[in-house]
Order: C-alpha cells, then sequence, then structure tokens
C-alpha cells in the first residue's frame, strides 16, 4: 500500500456520498408541495407526479400559477443572453431562427423553461428567460454553431445567469 501524502497549507476535505446540501434560493420555487394535479390558470400547465407538465388538467385540478408563469407576471428573469457583434448583426435572422428552435425543443419536456422577452438595446440584443437552463443551452448552442466569445456569470444567491455571446 501507498504512503498517503500531505502538503502544507493543504487539508483533505472527506468525501460524504450522499445528500448534497445546495446553496441555491430560488424565490420562485414553490415551498411545500402542491396539491396533485394542480393546474396553472395562465399558461394550462399542470403539476402531476412531482412536475409541470404539457398534460390535460382534470376538471377539479386545484389552481396555482407556475413559477414560468410567476416570473413573466412579476418581469423577473432568471436568465440574461446577451448577443453582440458584428457577426451577430450580419446573421441576426438566422441566429434568432436557432434562439426559437432551442426554445421549441426544450418546451415539450420542459414548461417551465421559456423565452419572456427579446429586447434591442445598445447595439445588443437581450433576450431573458425563466429558468437558467434554458439561457445556457441557447447560449451553448450558438456558441456551438458560429463559435464567438462566450462567457457565463452565475449568481448561485438568487439562481440567476447571465450570458454574453459575441463575434
Amino acid at each position: 500500500m501507498g504512503t498517503k501524502m500531505t502538503y502544507p497549507g493543504f487539508h483533505p476535505v472527506a468525501r460524504h456520498d450522499g445528500v448534497f446540501q445546495e446553496k441555491i434560493h430560488d424565490a420562485y420555487k414553490i415551498k411545500g408541495k402542491l396539491a396533485e394535479p394542480t393546474v396553472c390558470p395562465v399558461c394550462s400547465a399542470v403539476f402531476h407526479d412531482g412536475r409541470w407538465q404539457w398534460i390535460a388538467a382534470p376538471v377539479d385540478a386545484h389552481r396555482h400559477n407556475c413559477p414560468a408563469c410567476q416570473r413573466i407576471h412579476d418581469h423577473y428573469p432568471a436568465g440574461f443572453l446577451t448577443l453582440e457583434g458584428d457577426f451577430f448583426f450580419s446573421h441576426r435572422d438566422e441566429i434568432m431562427h436557432l434562439v426559437h428552435n432551442v426554445e421549441k425543443k426544450e418546451r415539450p419536456e420542459h414548461p417551465l423553461q421559456r423565452i419572456m422577452a427579446v429586447e434591442e438595446k445598445d447595439n445588443a440584443t437581450l433576450i431573458t428567460t425563466t429558468d437558467i437552463h434554458l439561457a445556457r443551452g441557447i447560449a451553448e448552442a450558438i456558441h456551438h454553431a458560429y463559435q464567438g466569445h462566450l462567457e457565463f456569470h452565475y449568481n448561485p444567491e438568487e439562481n440567476l445567469l447571465r450570458a454574453h455571446w459575441s463575434h
């Protein structure tokens, strides 16, 4: 058997397999458990089997806004994606088509992942989303298709992602 190496100032951390406590605070994550089934009165997504789904809602379903509709109502995005650069503007229609295709692909399985708005600001296009995963997925799809420069800034305290792509 080998000898365990130690280095000055290095303290090995014990490995803990099991439950990992995330330090993410998402004000839009519903506290407690919703009664099942629950339908969102805005978009008609149904909370069933512990998650939001696009299924038919029973007539007697409880009613509660889903987190995506609540974010849209509050104008409080989770994802921000800024697109800019000469290449972007000369290929804007094509890139925006890709943006909407990524959302369209994700939406059937992930009802809470939606584009909230597309705004033109200061020679850039800002896309806001209801979910950090959608913003990241769109940014990665653009980067994969067109290369360029991509940066992510994640704020775990607010469960907020800012992505910036330029080319």
